[in-house]
């Protein structure tokens, strides 16, 4: 549903539609319906990790159903082998943007298993670059090509094609960790090359410059973080603050501040974990130093330490990680 509002209506306002009990999001002069429910799939969401560095690099895709624990299953292969590659999603159909200095986007269908497709190109070939999505757009923000980059730009993910621009980051920056919430895109620490806090925002439904939201954490800068959400709050973590961390941290997206703590994954890891939700909860694959198997899990709602969740089907760093549940959707 979307009604021409008046226009005093501010972008970015929320409202309950009384008639079809939805909440709506007012952006680009309409009311947007905000998607608050959580689909499951063979007893719960999926989760998905693709590609990965391993002696050089990996094209391999795993997947885990989030809300149960066990291995990862084989899912398919990516189209081209490459590290630093970042996950993004609808509830539908992922995407695996980037890596290195790859300008590549790969698709793939969640629900089913087998080889990602070709989508299309980023407008600057880059890794580590910090990836968000709603239901209908992804985003890419910033990233290294090997310099460090501010761009941010955007796909529509229900059909395929090259990344259009949408703005900038407050600054050239690379390494950093991306989440969301249905209306909000959030880019979190990273590298200039120097390490630094910053946090910035976007309203996914409309294009422009990202703005300041806060800084990381109370206790210095973060390199590499790996981000996942709920609708409301997003947890991320690991990386290098300065030397290698299990720490993670908490924010409320819908508003602004520095990050909190929340706990800690099992073990230190270096800015190359994937990281995916399924809204309850949040999960983290593989790193380094190693690579790692592991996967590990919190709940995104409280406060706490990870536990275990199994293991990928291969050791690896780097890869990046999605779900067809997360908290922008």
């Amino acid at each position: 549903m979307a009604l021409k509002p008046p226009v005093e209506v501010p972008q970015g306002a929320i409202r309950l539609n009384t008639d079809s009990q939805k909440l709506e999001f007012f952006a680009q002069d309409q009311w947007w319906q905000m998607a608050t429910d959580v689909p499951t799939l063979n007893g719960g969401a999926r989760g998905c990790f693709g590609g990965g560095e391993i002696s050089p690099t990996t094209n391999i895709i795993d997947y885990i159903t989030i809300s149960t624990a066990g291995d990862a299953i084989d899912f398919g292969d990516l189209v081209v082998s490459r590290r630093f590659a970042t996950g993004s999603s609808s509830r539908t159909r992922g995407l695996f943007s980037g890596g290195t200095t790859y300008d590549n986007i790969d698709y793939i269908t969640i629900s089913s298993t087998g080889d990602a497709a070709d989508f299309g190109n980023l407008s600057v070939g880059r890794g580590r670059q910090g990836c968000c999505a709603n239901s209908t757009r992804a985003l890419s923000g910033g990233g290294l090509a090997p310099s460090v980059s501010d761009v941010i730009d955007y796909v529509t993910i229900a059909t395929t094609g090259n990344s259009v621009d949408f703005g900038d980051l407050t600054q050239d920056r690379g390494s950093i960790g991306g989440f969301s919430s249905p209306t909000r895109g959030i880019f979190a620490g990273g590298q200039t090359p120097t390490m630094v806090n910053t946090i910035d925002y976007v309203t996914i439904a409309t294009t422009g410059n990202a703005q300041d939201f806060g800084d990381t954490n109370g206790n210095g800068v973060l390199r590499g973080p790996a981000g996942c959400s709920s609708t409301t709050r997003g947890v991320y973590g690991s990386g290098y603050s300065p030397g290698q961390t299990a720490r993670l941290y908490y924010l409320t997206i819908a508003t602004k501040g520095n990050g909190l703590n929340f706990g800690e994954l099992t073990s230190v890891r270096a800015e190359v974990v994937a990281s995916t939700s399924d809204c309850v909860r949040g999960v983290w694959a593989g790193g380094q130093p190693g690579p790692k198997t592991d996967i590990e899990y919190v709940t995104i709602a409280t406060q706490g330490n990870a536990v275990d969740f199994g293991d990928l089907t291969l050791a690896r760093s780097s890869a990046g990680g999605l779900s067809n549940a997360h908290g922008g959707l």
